[in-house]
């Protein structure tokens, strides 16, 4: 078997438990290779590693195992959806609700060399700008969690009309609005007030951010709805982030277009834990 490590080295104990992954997999005798990025920082670590640009390496590997928080694998995830590559999250961070192995259950990996484990696929969205004008290129990218359109720098509410398959939905006077699957309903949607929604139910969220409003709550729609967003004419400081990226200048009278992609996430579990049992862990360690 040949895994391919995405480690997060910017989380604190990323090091440190890439080390213990390292280890437990020479053991096993299980290959593996890091982004040639990632040389400079650990070819002194980790003699029997691999270093290769990420096209190869996602190719030559049968699995990733990204190391960090949800963040770190939201991002493995994207990267390895292009090449249908399964994902096993170890969290070297602190809530981590995707995470499939926690940093004291490392012999769980051996799961992976007997085949015990099972594939959960995960909806993502696809994500469509188009500025009105001409010569204007639209910007398309897919989501694993959630597409956020919020103000920006300026402290005021803003307006945003949206439509579901062309019919309108409501007109929101707030600070933003936020689109998410279901695997992104337990990020910044439940924050918000969202709610909690089982990975199994595809579905698309949506939930305003502090919305000026006694009524505004948030939507469930079919994951085969399309949903627009439209930008006001006079919408100067408004942006776009998807899964947390960094943010996009939205135009003026311009249009948001979010739905179901045609690609999916598949998550190794490794464990027999539910969705409601990883909640009631995750969340209990937030409870004052």
């Amino acid at each position: 078997m040949k895994i391919a490590l995405l480690p997060n080295l910017t989380r604190t104990h990323a090091l440190s438990v890439t080390e213990e992954v390292c280890a437990y997999l020479d053991t096993l005798k299980i290959s593996y290779a890091f982004e040639e990025s990632l040389s400079a920082q650990l070819e002194g670590c980790f003699s029997a590693a691999a270093f290769l640009s990420v096209p190869t390496l996602l190719e030559w590997c049968d699995a990733v195992i990204a190391i960090g928080g949800d963040g770190s694998l939201i991002h493995a995830a994207k990267k390895a959806v292009l090449y249908k590559k399964p994902v096993l999250g170890v969290n070297a961070g602190n809530l981590a609700f995707m995470a499939g192995v926690e940093k004291n259950e490392l012999h769980l990996l051996k799961n992976l060399m007997d085949g015990t484990y099972v594939i959960d696929p995960r909806m993502m969205l696809e994500v469509r700008y188009q500025a009105y004008g001409e010569n204007t290129t639209p910007v398309q990218t897919i989501c694993l969690n959630d597409v956020v359109v919020a103000r920006g720098e300026q402290i005021k509410l803003i307006n945003l009309d949206v439509f579901a398959d062309g019919k309108r939905v409501n007109h929101y006077y707030s600070d933003g609005i936020i689109l998410s699957t279901p695997t992104g309903s337990t990020a910044y949607s439940l924050s918000s007030g969202g709610p909690v929604v089982d990975p199994k139910i595809e579905s698309i969220l949506l939930t305003p951010i502090c919305t000026h409003s006694l009524f505004a709550r948030s939507l469930i729609f079919a994951s085969d709805a399309e949903i627009c967003v439209q930008i006001p004419k006079d919408g100067e400081d408004i942006f776009l982030s998807c899964d947390g990226d960094p943010s996009v200048h939205l135009q003026p009278n311009s249009c948001l277009t979010v739905k179901k992609s045609t690609n999916y996430a598949d998550f190794i579990r490794i464990k027999n834990d539910s969705f409601i049992d990883v909640l009631n862990s995750k969340l209990s360690q937030r409870r004052a």
